[in-house]
């Protein structure tokens, strides 16, 4: 028997043993001393930048396999983290794959929006483990092809939204749980920004606006793969220091501003705990700035969501920008602050005001008086599992069976990405756009249907067989 197939068809039966319940199993690849059989092979696609927040959870595994499309990314934590030194290179991330199939348990995905998907099925398809850089996709069809793919393929999945393994996110559930709020019916998350840099002739800057539309074309620096940064988009833009290392997050043709960006962190405590999925109507209410290339420099969209259960409807609105215009109004009944916080949630419940941070984290009510009461007079029971580690810590403890199936696992993180890349078509073309959850399309703009599913490029068509 194939060593590698025992190894993968191991970490398979070990996970899905740890998605319902906690299971401590040691490996056993068939390899003397503890040490070879109790560590991940983990590979990743994405090799600078971000990929930081992995490589500190994953080094105590091997990290066997690095893909990047910038060679100048393979060694840029290489300081910190030595055995990258060791690792395999590759361009192309397909290439890694098919070459050490058999040879990787895990992948983490720590690339541009727009190749989140590809790189994730791609993986998946062959029975490795998963963890995305949020959002999960670039797109509305991306992002169910990939709960569908978690359906099939049966590998541990997780979108690396820290707020998701913190204790505010779960306490806050439990306070509404336990009817602190009542019923819900309206909340506000925002943050600043975008925070556009001053064009300086760099590439260093993540919200860097050009002087034309699209960026002129530049020279494509030694040693980078502009054909396979673009991966499935079908464009003809040429390369442009506006895009790489790290600017491509205000581009609509590879993401989609803050709603990509920070909404994932913002808003995932209200999405989760109030099952804010499948809107029935999304609309752009205000907007200043922005074009057909560039994400606007503020807007506030509204989600509107019929009864979810025993939930009554509710209103969901995200608001951005560097301007009170783009906050949302201060309640009466808010008095830690003079102004509306930076960034955050307002829960506006029957009975209370209710508050989250930018990382759905440290949960308050919005009356300081009230909130030094009600801790006072205790916090409802903990009812919710806390997460040690983040969501890297969570994934590797779920594939070695040592605990439970991540919070942001795709069955979850995929339809929260659906809800905010609605709001994302709303800010990009503006009014409003009313969704069919049930078929999957857009029923009163027929013609933006084309961006919930965009064409790919040919050799980049993954996930059709799931449908």
């Amino acid at each position: 028997m194939n060593p590698s197939l025992n190894r993968r068809t191991f970490l398979k039966t070990t996970a899905a043993g740890a998605a319902g319940a906690m299971m401590p199993a040691p490996f056993s690849i068939g390899q003397p001393g503890p040490s070879a059989n109790s560590k991940l092979n983990i590979a990743m696609i994405g090799a600078g930048n971000i990929a930081a927040m992995a490589y500190g959870p994953c080094s105590s595994e091997n990290i066997v396999a690095l893909a990047d499309v910038d060679e100048g990314m393979f060694l840029q934590h290489a300081e910190k983290y030595p055995q990258l030194h060791d690792a395999k290179k590759y361009t192309d991330f397909r290439v890694m794959l098919d070459e050490m199939d058999g040879e990787i348990d895990a992948v983490c995905i720590n690339t541009p929006d727009h190749t989140h998907f590809v790189a994730t099925i791609a993986a998946m398809e062959r029975g490795m483990h998963v963890i995305t850089q949020k959002p999960l996709t670039y797109n509305i069809w991306e992002a169910q092809t990939l709960q569908k793919a978690k359906q099939k393929y049966g590998v541990v999945t997780n979108m690396a939204a820290q707020g998701h393994t913190f204790d505010g996110i779960r306490q806050m559930r439990e306070w509404y749980e336990a009817d602190v709020f009542g019923q819900i019916t309206e909340v506000h998350s925002w943050r600043g920004g975008p925070q556009w840099k001053e064009d300086d002739g760099s590439a260093n800057g993540y919200w860097m606006k050009p002087s034309t539309f699209p960026p002129s074309a530049e020279t494509v620096p030694e040693g980078f793969d502009w054909d396979l940064w673009k991966g499935p988009v079908v464009t003809d833009l040429p390369y442009s220091r506006f895009y790489h290392p790290k600017g491509w997050r205000g581009h609509f043709a590879f993401a989609n501003g803050l709603v990509g960006d920070w909404l994932v962190h913002v808003a995932d405590a209200p999405i989760w705990i109030l099952d804010l999925f499948d809107p029935v109507a999304v609309e752009l209410e205000d907007v200043e700035g922005g074009n057909e290339w560039i994400v606007p420099d503020g807007n506030r969209v509204r989600w509107d969501f019929e009864r979810r259960g025993d939930k009554k409807p509710c209103t969901f609105y995200w608001h951005n920008g560097n301007s009170k215009r783009f906050r949302p109004e201060k309640p009466e009944a808010w008095t830690w602050d003079e102004e509306t916080p930076w960034h955050g949630t307002f829960y506006y419940g029957e009975k209370q005001l209710g508050y989250t941070d930018h990382r759905s984290n440290k949960p308050r009510l919005a009356s300081l008086e009230a909130s030094r009461a009600f801790k006072e007079a205790g916090y409802p029971e903990e009812v919710y599992p806390r997460v040690k580690g983040g969501p890297f810590n969570e994934w590797i403890r779920a594939i070695k069976g040592e605990g439970p199936e991540p919070g942001a696992n795709f069955e979850y993180a995929a339809p929260f990405t659906v809800t905010a890349l609605l709001g994302a078509l709303a800010m990009r073309f503006g009014g409003r756009i009313e969704w069919d959850a049930k078929e999957g399309r857009i029923t009163n703009r027929p013609e933006l249907n084309a961006y919930v599913k965009p064409e790919v490029r040919s050799g980049w068509e993954y996930g059709q067989d799931l449908w």
